[in-house]
């Protein structure tokens, strides 16, 4: 009999094993934390709330402080009511297509869907609103060899002329434009930069009609805007791609 208790273990079979143990701890570790936004689960058909699964399928509930005096939020999400959407099911079975009865630029589906984020402005490294209109900042300028918006038409998707660009709303922390604010007929409203063309002699904004453009959201402030309100306003005219006109929404092929 061998005195030697380990002699068939050398150092390369240790760190297999610790290896090994290692790695599933790790993919059990992943597998609760991804489970902390979205869940737990509501069954599609009802709209009950499904089991949380357990201490092996539900994280435990962290909060985490936010910066310049905002609170607190958990993960997984405590205490935040449902979102209402105007839409319907268009069949009876689970992963059956939404359809808007509404408004489909304002409903929230597809393409015009949002997230219900955070009812206070995007800030920068100093706490202050990160997009403001360039009219309150004194220190951003439209670069001299680039068109300056201000003062031209806005041409929607049908050709027509849903009104002057009046203001640019600039990101302070990147100097680049976020939103033109439009002066329609019935008051200004926003649009997002990066879906405008611009061009010498006017601007295009080919994701809704030129009459749409009055009913797009609007910032609660005058000099400032929520998270809240840039998820609604960039999910209207996201909506138009789809929305906006009848053959829109028909097959290519």
């Amino acid at each position: 009999m061998s005195g030697n208790i380990v002699g068939f273990i050398d150092v390369a079979e240790l760190a297999l094993y610790a290896f090994t143990l290692f790695f599933f701890a790790l993919v059990f570790w992943l597998r609760r934390e991804d489970r902390r936004e979205g869940y737990p689960l509501e069954d599609e058909l009802t709209g009950a709330i499904e089991s949380a699964g357990g201490p092996l399928h539900t994280a435990a509930t962290k909060s985490f402080r936010l910066p310049f005096g905002k609170g607190t939020v958990t993960a997984p999400t405590q205490g935040r009511e449902p979102v209402n959407i105007a839409a319907r099911r268009t069949e009876n079975f689970g992963g059956a297509p939404y359809s808007p009865t509404g408004n489909p630029l304002a409903d929230g589906i597809g393409p015009a869907a949002f997230a219900d984020r955070a009812k206070w402005p995007d800030i920068d490294a100093h706490g202050k609103p990160r997009i403001v209109p360039i009219s309150t900042d004194a220190a951003i300028t439209v670069a001299p060899a680039s068109i300056d918006p201000r003062g031209l038409k806005v041409i929607g998707a049908d050709g027509k002329v849903a009104g002057t660009v009046s203001d640019l709303w600039v990101d302070r922390a990147e100097h680049m434009i976020r939103y033109l604010a439009i002066e329609t007929g019935s008051g200004a409203v926003l649009a997002p930069m990066a879906m405008a063309l611009v061009r010498r002699d006017h601007v295009s904004i080919d994701a809704i009609n030129a009459a749409d453009f009055a009913g797009a959201p609007r910032p609660a402030a005058a000099a400032e805007i929520t998270r809240y309100e840039e998820e609604r306003v960039v999910a209207y005219y996201g909506g138009g791609y789809l929305y906006a006109n009848a053959d829109r929404q028909e097959p290519w092929l």
